[in-house]
Parts: C-alpha cells; sequence; structure tokens
C-alpha cells in the first residue's frame, strides 16, 4: 500500500551577520534615547530629595530660632572647632541623642574637664563619625568621600550655610572686607558665637537683625563632598563638624570655576573638572556647590527655596546673601 510520506520539517534559518549586526545597531540607539531619559528622571528625583532636606533644614533653623530667639552661629570659637551650625540644630532634626552625647558646646566644658573638647576630642568622634542621612544629598554620590581618613574618620555632609559675601575673615578690615572691592554687609550666620563658655564675645544674629528681609537673604546652599586626594588623606569641603568647612560665601557665583580656598593645600584636593577646583591661600573662601546640572538649590531665611543659575548676576547673588545693606536685589 503506497503511503504519502510525511511532510518535511521546515528548514530553520539562522540571523546572517548583516540581520545581527542591524538588531545590535537599534538595540544600540534605543540605550542611547532612553538612557538620558533614565539619567534625567533619576537626577529629578534627586534633586527633589535634595529640595526636601533643605527644607527640614530651614525649619530646623526656624525651630532653634524660636526657642532661643536668635540663629545658632556658623561655628563656635575664633578657630571654629568647638562645633558648628549642625551640632547645634541636632535636636530640631530628630537627633537629640547625638547631641545630647556631645562635650562642650553648648554644655560647657566636658565632665571633670577644665577645656572645651572640639569636633575631633576621642569623647565626641562617637558624634563626629556619624554620617546624618538627612544631611547627604543623593545627587553627590560620593561614599568614598563621606569621611576624612586623616582627621578620625569624621564624617562630612552636602549642606553648608551663609557668611556673606567675602570670606571667612568677614569682618576683619585689611582681612575680609573690603575684599577687591567688595564690602562685608553682615550674615545670618557668624564666627565665635555666643554659648555658655564663650558667653561674653560671643555674637548672635537674630531675625530683626536682617532689615534686608528674610525672602531676600540666603540661609542655606549646598556643597559637593570634597574629593579625597588618597585613602589616607582628605579634602575638607563638607567637613561640617568644623567651622571653616560649614558655610559657604558668595563672593564667587554658584559652583564658580574661580578656585575656592583653604589655609593649607593639604585641605584641599584641586579638581576643576569635577566643580571643585581649589587653591592654597591666606584666607578660607569656598563657594555653594552642586551636582545638579546648571546651579544649585538655597534656602532663604522665611524658609522658602530657589534653585539659582550659575549664570546668575553676581551683584544679586552677592546682596542675597547679606544681611544689612538693605538692597532691593532679589534671587526670583
Amino acid at each position: 500500500m503506497f503511503r504519502t510520506p510525511p511532510p518535511a520539517s521546515p528548514t530553520r534559518r539562522a540571523f546572517t551577520l548583516v540581520e545581527l549586526l542591524v538588531v545590535i545597531a537599534i538595540i544600540g540607539t534605543l540605550v542611547g534615547l532612553l538612557l538620558p531619559a533614565v539619567q534625567a528622571a533619576r537626577e529629578a528625583a534627586n534633586r527633589s530629595s535634595c529640595v526636601n532636606k533643605l527644607k527640614q533644614i530651614g525649619l530646623a533653623f526656624q525651630n532653634f530660632n524660636s526657642s532661643t530667639n536668635y540663629l545658632p552661629a556658623s561655628d563656635y570659637n575664633a578657630g571654629g572647632d568647638w562645633g558648628t551650625w549642625q551640632l547645634a540644630v541636632l535636636p530640631f532634626m530628630e537627633q537629640q541623642q547625638l547631641y545630647d552625647r556631645y562635650q562642650g558646646f553648648m554644655r560647657g566644658t566636658a565632665p571633670g574637664s577644665t577645656t572645651v573638647t572640639n569636633y575631633s576630642h576621642v569623647n565626641n568622634r562617637p558624634v563626629t563619625t556619624t554620617l546624618i542621612p538627612q544631611l547627604l544629598c543623593p545627587s553627590d554620590a560620593s561614599d568614598e568621600n563621606t569621611r576624612s581618613p586623616n582627621f578620625f574618620n569624621i564624617t562630612k555632609h552636602n549642606y553648608v550655610v551663609n557668611a556673606g559675601n567675602t570670606n571667612r575673615m568677614q569682618d576683619f578690615p585689611g582681612r575680609g572686607t573690603p575684599l577687591n572691592g567688595v564690602i562685608y554687609g553682615g550674615a545670618p550666620f557668624v564666627r565665635n558665637g555666643k554659648n555658655p563658655v564663650n558667653n561674653v564675645n560671643g555674637r548672635v544674629v537674630k531675625f530683626s537683625n536682617i532689615p534686608d528681609g528674610l525672602s531676600k537673604t540666603m540661609m542655606a546652599s549646598e556643597t559637593c563632598l570634597g574629593i579625597n586626594p588618597t585613602v589616607t588623606t582628605s579634602d575638607l569641603r563638607g567637613f561640617t563638624w568644623w567651622g571653616p568647612g560649614a558655610v559657604f560665601h558668595a563672593f564667587n557665583g554658584p559652583n564658580s570655576p574661580t578656585p575656592d580656598q583653604f589655609q593649607f593645600a593639604s585641605y584641599c584636593n584641586n579638581q576643576p573638572a569635577k566643580n571643585l577646583p581649589c587653591i592654597q591661600a591666606s584666607e578660607v573662601q569656598l563657594a555653594a556647590r552642586s551636582r545638579h546640572p546648571g546651579g544649585v538649590n538655597v534656602c532663604n531665611c522665611d524658609g522658602s527655596i530657589r534653585f539659582v543659575t550659575n549664570d546668575v548676576d553676581i551683584a544679586i547673588w552677592r546682596a542675597a546673601a547679606t544681611t544689612e545693606f538693605g538692597e532691593s536685589l532679589s534671587l526670583d
């Protein structure tokens, strides 16, 4: 009996080299189109997080002021090593336990001691080696730079306060004012602030001492974590437990290509391509910096948040850093 043979299985045809290359090219094109969108979405989320954290810092300052009727100083004692604003606001950022562990500062001397213990004292390192998430901006993905290896691994953070329109020696004629023709116009945060140990010479700033207006005066901004040169050395930008590292100055604009200044070359690592230019100089001067494309976020003294672009008029930027010049200029 004659049987019809079963149909032959169709021959499978493989991709040719040309087809494979076309598919790879299409995938590469799609990745090239999608990657910027993904990166932009990630940065938008990071920037939103940074803004929210800056708002919380502004609220902490408002609550500190409500409790004391003045703002904390940028730092305490001439060298800025008895504590900074960052320590002062810990109780208002749900960090009361950290604040209570710190010896010295607002509570005077350590038990059994006749001297004030500073940020690097062994008694205070449990506090100053703690990384505070509320003070880190996720846009600055620098995990390896959040600690200072040759300073007992003390932590660094991303938010700094407004110390005026010149430099650290802001109110010393010949050193901070005038500076290349720029006269110091007051600031919300001053050095060598009032505390029980330094009550006579300590200074305070009240909101009533800001006649320029709270909505026209910057309170805080962002900074980039300094890139540590090696695993055993540090860049102290973002070293906010210490006075000189806890502030920004508005002499230069946001994300300025003009180098930041530290009094010792070993305190900073010159990285201009990474928005971290730096030189050794006689006085400390640090610009506001961020990892956000085009500008920085700032918090004004009324708690409002602004994104200030890198090309802001320098006169407006400096005016927003002063408290008592009566300028009508505004970041708006």
